[in-house]
């Protein structure tokens, strides 16, 4: 079609005016936000967001159409005269503030004017249209119903509250009146309800004090009981009281003057100046010389390790604090500080300095991938020192402190980046001397007390401490890089970590089995377990001896390539307590016996792995899990007595069993007979047998027997 032609002019001239009308379009749309109000104040405000550039606002008062209901489209012709105020602030380059204020008093008043004869002031819709010129853009719907403002009778001189005297005003004499003018339902005390009202709930008020009485009367007063079920006392004891005088009530409160004091709504809780106690007690934090905190530091619940955490007394804690550094630690503040000891002197901590050569267990360094960009520290920087581990021995008597010791773990790490430093703290309390070792419970266990075990020194003859322990696994989980924790009485825990294992170990499975059992067998040195929580070393009485489940396996030294059965990888410690007595009414549990079990599991290679294939590679290690467990098992008190010989060789006369019951011959003489106490029932048991005798000797049986007698004596 040629550019000349007058078809041609004809759709260009459309296109360009249809481009003029969206852009036209696009500049002049405006939108209230929100667009519609309910206000309950004398001011409200809005925002009209878009191209508000030559725009105007009109205000006029609406009303719904009494056949539709609806509110007249926005108009741009204000109506005259208006209670509302309008003015508006640029924000920005789109958006405009709109406020509208009431431009009328809210005071009530009889006859003055701007002001309100009725208690409502102004329920009125007011309608804000956005015009550019005179068409209207958008509107803003504002629904106001506010009522007047009760100003005070005279000038108030002083911000205060009396409260009247009680005895003669009482100040919550009907608790349940909660609606000022208006009838409560089932307060019956409401002055409000009319006598109709209050016979609609007679019999359901409120009982107690929220219901304006008290419901039964004391004992003590004149009205409670009537002259028929009253002790011969009660006329001259009694106590003559209304029912008014409520001490729930507070009606025996004396009035007084109670100024408010200011202060701000939005205020920092002020923290106490820590106290020193004059003695520890559990749980109570330890202080030092200059009435601070004695702090090490532990790791919170949310996972946090704080720095300055307070050390409670007689609780024992173990923490594991990982950071990731960027530069050398800080040189570490002096250890040696005064401490309180509880009994009016100071102890002073002692350091002892240890250095670590091998620092893999406390330090970690991820792979450095091939994309990394720069290291934010030089590669070979050398920190020189690095407190690694700190454990503190604290020694207690009474509720004081002896002496504190700690261990201090130093060595030397080379930074690298995100470079992870796992630094270990730990306290434990012992009591007596700096020999003696911490008991679990005296006599009987302490619930989460570690379990006391031992080895019998064939020289000496002396018992000495063996742990009882399960693994506590850090950074890469392997067997090898695993700490101990204790196991710890009356608390069922498990706890595993891993072996890799290569294709020649699992062609040798006999050999693979023996190194198993080894480490397991390497959490319980002990071959004793003391039977208290605080055993005696030199009496072998009391201690119980450790026993192993041995299976009978006949598993081959060999195996399929990459496959071997039999292996020991969980170990089971049950261990079987009792309660033997109480102390003060506590009662005292004791281990009974533990027992050792394996169970058997088999590895086999997973050829195709991502790393590699292990079954080709003999090179390629691939991880097993090895677990251990502790079971507690608690044996129930037997409070039935012990059987006899007879019931246990004669369980054909057991009375659980038969309905013949040799026990219960004399049934009502014997303990089986509940149908009254126990005394009772002897008494009379022994009144019958008593008369029976005095029957057959007053008797006729007995006489004859007297007179056969004396015939042959004749």
């Amino acid at each position: 079609m040629p550019t000349g032609s007058p078809s041609f002019r004809l759709k260009v001239a459309s296109v360009l005016v249809f481009v003029l009308l969206l852009k036209e379009e696009a500049t002049c749309s405006v939108v209230f936000q929100p667009s519609f109000l309910v206000t309950f104040g004398p001011r409200a405000s809005a925002f009209l967001v878009g191209n508000v550039s030559n725009i105007s606002l009109t205000v006029s008062s609406v009303t719904p159409s009494n056949k539709t209901g609806r509110l007249p489209p926005p108009s741009c012709i204000p109506s005259f005269p208006s209670q509302w105020n309008l003015s508006q602030e640029l924000i920005g380059k789109s958006s405009l503030l709109v406020r509208l204020s009431l431009n009328r008093s809210l005071q009530l008043c009889v006859n003055e004017t701007e002001c309100c004869a009725q208690p409502l002031c102004v329920a009125e819709t007011v309608q804000v249209s956005a015009c550019l010129g005179e068409a209207p853009l958008a509107s803003l719907i504002l629904q106001s119903q506010i009522y007047a403002q009760l100003p005070p009778g005279g000038p108030v001189l002083e911000n205060k509250t009396v409260i009247p005297n009680q005895v003669f005003q009482p100040l919550g004499r009907c608790p349940c009146d909660l609606s000022p003018g208006e009838c409560d339902v089932r307060c019956c005390c409401d002055q409000d309800c009319t006598p109709e009202l209050l016979w609609l709930f007679t019999g359901h008020c409120l009982p107690g004090p929220f219901g304006g009485s008290v419901t039964p009367a004391p004992e003590y007063d004149c009205s409670s009981q009537s002259a028929d079920n009253a002790p011969d006392w009660f006329p001259f004891l009694c106590v003559t009281s209304p029912s008014e005088n409520n001490p729930f009530l507070g009606l025996f409160y004396h009035g007084q003057t109670i100024i408010p004091k200011g202060a701000p709504s939005f205020q920092a809780q002020q923290v106490a100046t820590p106290v020193p106690p004059t003695n520890y007690r559990q749980g109570e934090p330890i202080f030092t010389t200059d009435n601070q905190y004695f702090t090490i530091p532990q790791v919170s619940v949310l996972g946090q390790c704080l720095e300055n955490a307070p050390v409670a007394f007689l609780q024992d804690f173990e923490s594991v604090c990982t950071r990731t550094l960027q530069a050398c630690p800080a040189t570490p503040a002096d250890l040696t500080v005064a401490v309180r000891d509880g009994l009016g002197g100071m102890v002073t901590v002692s350091v002892v300095d240890e250095v670590i050569t091998d620092t893999s267990l406390y330090v970690s360094s991820p792979a450095k991938p091939e994309s990394a960009g720069p290291a934010q520290v030089p590669e070979r920087q050398l920190c020189v020192n690095v407190v690694l581990a700190l454990s503190y021995v604290v020694y207690w008597s009474g509720n004081g402190l002896t002496s504190i010791s700690v261990t201090r773990r130093i060595g030397n790490i080379t930074l690298s980046p995100a470079v992870s430093l796992t630094s270990r703290y730990s306290a434990v309390f012992v009591n007596g001397n700096v020999t003696a070792q911490p008991n679990s419970g005296n006599p009987g266990y302490q619930v989460g007390r570690p379990v006391i075990g031992g080895s019998l020194d064939s020289t000496t003859g002396v018992i000495e401490r063996a742990p009882l322990s399960l693994w506590h696994t850090v950074g890469d989980g392997l067997c090898s890089s695993a700490g101990l924790r204790p196991v710890l009485y009356g608390m069922n825990s498990t706890s595993g970590c891993l072996m890799p294992v290569s294709l020649l170990n699992l062609t040798q499975c006999g050999q693979l089995r023996e190194t198993v059992r080894f480490v397991l067998s390497g959490l319980v040195p002990a071959t004793l377990v003391s039977w208290s929580g605080k055993p005696d070393f030199t009496l072998q009485a009391n201690w119980t001896k450790i026993s192993t489940v041995v299976q009978n396996s006949s598993q081959p030294s060999w195996g399929f390539a990459g496959v071997c059965s039999g292996i020991p990888a969980h170990l089971n410690i049950h261990i079987r307590s009792i309660v033997m007595g109480t102390v003060g009414g506590v009662p005292q549990k004791m281990i009974q016996a533990v027992e050792l079990s394996f169970k058997e599991a088999t590895w086999s290679l997973e050829c195709d792995a991502v790393d590699g294939n292990p079954c080709v590679t003999p090179d390629l290690t691939q991880s097993f899990p090895l677990t251990s467990s502790v079971t507690f098992i608690d044996t129930p008190i037997s409070t039935q007595p012990p059987k006899s010989r007879f019931s246990i060789n004669f369980t054909e006369f057991d009375c659980q069993r038969n309905d013949v019951c040799w026990p219960e011959l004399a049934f009502p003489l014997t303990p089986y007979y509940t149908g009254e106490p126990y005394s009772q029932a002897l008494a009379k048991g022994l009144i019958l047998v008593f008369f029976f005798i005095a029957a057959s000797v007053l008797g006729t049986p007995w006489r004859q027997i007297r007179q056969a007698w004396s015939n042959t004596s004749l």
